[in-house]
């Protein structure tokens, strides 16, 4: 996968994740996505931005327009530096939440993705990649 060009955003409150909705959705309409999937990927982008902050204490995204030989498409990077995730499976599974919400967040974000990779554990913070892929 080549990195076309990038850019990093930080993650600190609500107002940040507005900023990260309309800039994801920029890059998206420039990749040639049609509505459905800025949709999809915008969506992810503000259960990520509001993950990072609620429960990472904020962190950052970067942002990347990215190709290989059949397609090009968006990767989103969110990074924290909070207490992490302890157990990964139980966090990916609808409904579970330690925050009140409806427990849809990074598995809602893990089915908007065409990739989804999580590295976390306690203590070490998240960093969480997501790709949404165009063909060409």
């Amino acid at each position: 996968m080549a990195v076309c060009r990038s850019e990093e955003r930080l993650i600190g409150g609500a107002e940040d994740v507005v900023v990260i909705r309309q800039v994801v959705r920029e890059w998206a309409v420039s990749a040639g996505f049609s509505l459905v999937e800025q949709t999809k990927i915008v969506t992810a982008a503000s259960e990520l931005g509001r993950n990072t902050i609620q429960y990472g204490g904020g962190g950052k995204v970067m942002i990347a327009s990215v190709s290989d030989q059949r397609r090009r498409g968006l990767r989103l990077e969110f990074v924290d530096e909070g207490p992490g995730i302890a157990d990964l499976t139980l966090a990916l599974t609808d409904g579970y939440t330690t925050g009140g919400g409806l427990g849809l967040g990074l598995s809602g974000a893990k089915r908007l993705s065409d990739e989804f990779e999580i590295d976390s554990a306690p203590g070490k913070g998240t960093r969480i990649v997501i790709v949404r892929w165009k063909a060409f």
